[in-house]
C-alpha cells in the first residue's frame, strides 16, 4: 500500500513561502476591487527564489499578472463558477496545500538539520562505500545446474560476452553481462562477497546464489575510489536529512490520527 504523503509530495510541500511583514497600499484596483500589495510581495518573493533579479520590469510584470488574474477571477465569479461544487473542492484543496506548506516551513525552521547529523550521515555513507570500486560481469540463471553449465563453458574457453546472452538479467545481457563500476554495497550480500574475493579477469568457480537466482560472476577490474569532501556534498545531505525528518514527522502525526 502506498504511504501518504509520498516523498515527492513532501518535497513539493516543503518549499518556502515568503510572508510580508506588513500591509501596504494596493498595487492596483480592478473594477473597484483593490489588489493587496501582499500578493505582489508573495509573487515577487517566489520569482526571486527561482533566481529572478528584482527590477522595475519584474515588478511591472507581476502587477500586470495580478491584474489579469483579478480580471479573470471577477469574470469567473460573475458567471457563477465559484458556486460549482467541483470548483469549490479544488479551491479547498489549494487552500489546504498552502496551509500544509506553511506548517512544514515552520517545522523546518524549528527542527533544522545540525552539522553533527550531517557529519554522521556522511561517515555512514562513506563507510558503506568503502575505498574500492569494482567492475563485474555476471550471468543470472534460474537453477544451479544452469549456472554450472555456464561455468563449464567459460572453463572451456567460451567468452563471457557469449555466455551472457543466456542471462535472465535484461539490463546487462546485451552488454556482455557488464554491470559497470560500482561499490560492493550496491549489490546483494552473496554477490558482493563473492565479487570482492575474485582476482581481476577471474570468474566464480561455483554458482553464487541470491534471491534473484544463481549468478556466475567475472571481475574485469578494480580501482581505488575516494569519497567526495564533506563540503562538496553537504547541501545534498542536508536536504536529504531534512526530508527524512519531515517524512518521519508526518508519519508520526498520521499514526496518532483517529481515522474512521
Amino acid at each position: 500500500m502506498k504511504r501518504f504523503p509520498s516523498r515527492l509530495a513532501i518535497a513539493m510541500l516543503a518549499g518556502f513561502l515568503a510572508f510580508p511583514a506588513a500591509a501596504a497600499a494596493p498595487v492596483a484596483k480592478v473594477n473597484g476591487v483593490a489588489i493587496p500589495a501582499e500578493r505582489a510581495e508573495a509573487m515577487l518573493a517566489e520569482q526571486r527564489a527561482q533566481g529572478a533579479q528584482d527590477s522595475s520590469q519584474l515588478q511591472d510584470a507581476v502587477r500586470e499578472e495580478l491584474v489579469r488574474r483579478e480580471v479573470l477571477s471577477q469574470e469567473a465569479s460573475n458567471q457563477g463558477l465559484a458556486k460549482k461544487s467541483e470548483v469549490q473542492t479544488q479551491m479547498e484543496l489549494a487552500k489546504q496545500a498552502i496551509l500544509i506548506r506553511a506548517y512544514l516551513q515552520d517545522f523546518v525552521q524549528k527542527n533544522p538539520v545540525t552539522d553533527a547529523e550531517i557529519q554522521q550521515e556522511y561517515d555512514a555513507i562513506k563507510s558503506r562505500m568503502g575505498d574500492k570500486e569494482y567492475k563485474p560481469r555476471h550471468v543470472l540463471v534460474e537453477t544451479e545446474n544452469e549456472a554450472k553449465a555456464i561455468i563449464a563453458k567459460l572453463q572451456s574457453g567460451t567468452p563471457f560476452e557469449e555466455v551472457a546472452k543466456e542471462s535472465r538479467d535484461p539490463g546487462s545481457k546485451d552488454r556482455g553481462g557488464d554491470l559497470g563500476w560500482s561499490n560492493p554495497a550496491m549489490f546483494v550480500q552473496p554477490f558482493s562477497e563473492a565479487m570482492v574475493k575474485l582476482e581481476k579477469g577471474k570468474f566464480t568457480p561455483t554458482p553464487v546464489k541470491s534471491d534473484f537466482g544463481y549468478h556466475v560472476i567475472q571481475l574485469d577490474d578494480v580501482r581505488t575510489t575516494q569519497a567526495p569532501p564533506l563540503d562538496e556534498v553537504k547541501p545534498q545531505l542536508q536536504q536529504r536529512l531534512q526530508q527524512q525528518k519531515i517524512e518521519k514527522h508526518v508519519l508520526d502525526l498520521r499514526s496518532k490520527a483517529k481515522v474512521e
